[in-house]
């Protein structure tokens, strides 16, 4: 009885200490650079969530390979990547199966497109 009891009183003080006490929490607070580089920027989220399956051959069903600079700018350039990873695009939205990037590494490939696409 003691043992249910303990387990309950966890339990409810778990509960309530999981509020959100402001929306603020809730937003990426990252702010973007003035400048956006592929080598900077784009690499490691490219890396991190494409890479799997944009090798070279890509597998799973990917088209393209995201191995490289050149890749990614001409993906983003003819095949609607900053499109399908906002979900908005023809197709699938990437990454295919996952959860959607954060919006703030949608940013970044977003201003690096506005940037020009630097490579360094």
């Amino acid at each position: 009885m003691k043992r249910i009891f303990i387990t309950s009183c966890l339990s409810l003080i778990m509960f309530i200490s999981c509020t959100n006490a402001s929306e603020d929490d809730l937003i990426d607070a990252q702010p973007i650079p003035t400048l956006v580089t592929y080598n900077a920027h784009i690499k490691k989220i490219i890396d991190t969530n494409c890479i799997g399956c944009h090798k070279n051959p890509p597998i799973n069903g990917a088209t393209i390979p995201l191995l490289t600079y050149q890749n990614v700018k001409s993906a983003v350039q003819n095949n609607n990547l900053i499109s399908k990873i906002n979900g908005d695009g023809s197709g699938s939205q990437m990454p295919l199966g996952g959860q959607k990037l954060p919006q703030h590494s949608i940013d970044l490939i977003t201003k690096w497109e506005a940037d020009g696409l630097l490579e360094n």
